[in-house]
């Protein structure tokens, strides 16, 4: 990974981007883009495009990931001054606890701590909900802490990421920055290769509430086809119910998806693109759902031919999610093949 591509990767990471808040973590978005693409927009709910055109004649595809992350938001705030967190997105009360937040306040930021109950002091009763948590601003009774914030604010953990080798990368939000890095990177590497068709990467907001960026763009766009970037869940690491998914592991390579909402003829074209460019898959069944963006792609317009590229991680939808680097980097060299040779598939029908 070059140096430019590495800088905008971790400043995505260092961006909070709770699902509804996207703003700040797209403008980083559309900077990278915008060096690179023939134009770029946002519309009225922050979803951000950027496009390189192609030949008349070619197809028009999407490269999207979404830009949201799980995070909680202010619920309400009792009269000593705790705040009482509602969840955004799939939040896991398991892995809260004891953590440091960050109360994105319209002010400034307000720090904070989850509160846990002393091990001394407690007795085990099972798994918590998010209505069993608190959080301590050091506040000294509610009027104080009405004053710093307000119902509505979000939050985040305030931890970002480390490096636990040169390949490994851990932390806060992999969950999707990598899939909005991803697709910038693929229109990139698309441009490069001169594809005829019209490239399009989507940064889509609000994945983790519904897919509802993604009912926005793909009624905007009618696109082609669509291959959309998330992660998936790696299985390789000790009590891992293996029997919940399919045999994918850090440092295997992108993660095509197959079944369900994922086109035939799209999935084809992907795995051809990776064969021809010598890179490495590893295969999914998602015989149901894939519950990602591409369930709401697939049916906008009358069906949008959608494909799911996931980028393997362990220990998704917590602080210290996990991913290989070179499988990233791989998700991006497969996207711009694709793009490249996108025009030889189209129009995507199926043959009956």
């Amino acid at each position: 990974m070059d140096r430019d591509a590495r800088s905008f990767l971790t400043e995505l990471l260092e961006t909070p981007s709770p699902a509804g808040f996207e703003t700040r973590g797209q403008r980083v978005w559309l900077e990278y883009v915008s060096a690179f693409a023939d134009e770029t927009w946002t519309d009225d709910y922050g979803n951000a495009v950027a496009v390189s055109r192609g030949e008349p004649d070619a197809p028009e595809v999407v490269l999207t990931g979404h830009a949201d992350e799980i995070g909680f938001v202010v619920q309400s705030i009792d009269d000593d001054g705790f705040v009482r967190p509602g969840r955004i997105g799939g939040s896991d009360a398991t892995v809260s606890r004891g953590q440091h937040v960050t109360i994105h306040a319209d002010d400034g930021p307000v720090e904070g701590v989850v509160g846990q109950t002393a091990i001394h002091l407690r007795e085990e009763n099972g798994e918590p909900e998010v209505t069993d948590l608190w959080i301590d601003i050091g506040a000294a009774d509610g009027e104080d802490a009405h004053e710093r914030l307000e119902v509505g604010d979000p939050i985040t953990f305030s931890s970002t990421y480390t490096w636990l080798t040169e390949d490994r990368l851990a932390g806060r939000g992999l969950d999707n920055r990598v899939g909005t890095w991803a697709a910038a990177e693929g229109l990139r590497r698309a441009v490069e290769a001169e594809t005829d068709a019209t490239v399009y990467a989507v940064s889509t907001i609000q994945e983790e509430l519904g897919g509802q960026g993604a009912r926005m763009i793909g009624f905007d766009l009618e696109p082609d086809a669509v291959v959309a970037v998330d992660v998936g869940h790696a299985l390789d690491y000790p009590s891992a119910p293996s029997e919940k998914g399919s045999d994918v592991e850090l440092g295997g390579g992108p993660v095509v998806a197959r079944g369900s909402t994922n086109h035939p003829v799209l999935c084809r074209a992907v795995r051809e693109a990776a064969r021809d460019a010598e890179i490495e898959i590893q295969l999914e069944a998602l015989g149901v759902a894939t519950g990602t963006d591409a369930d709401r792609f697939f049916t906008a317009r009358g069906g949008i031919p959608s494909q799911v590229v996931s980028v393997p991680n362990r220990y998704m939808h917590t602080p210290v999610e996990a991913i290989d680097v070179g499988d990233l980097e791989n998700v991006a060299a497969l996207l711009g093949a694709f793009g490249a040779t996108a025009h030889e598939y189209a129009p995507f029908a199926v043959d009956v």
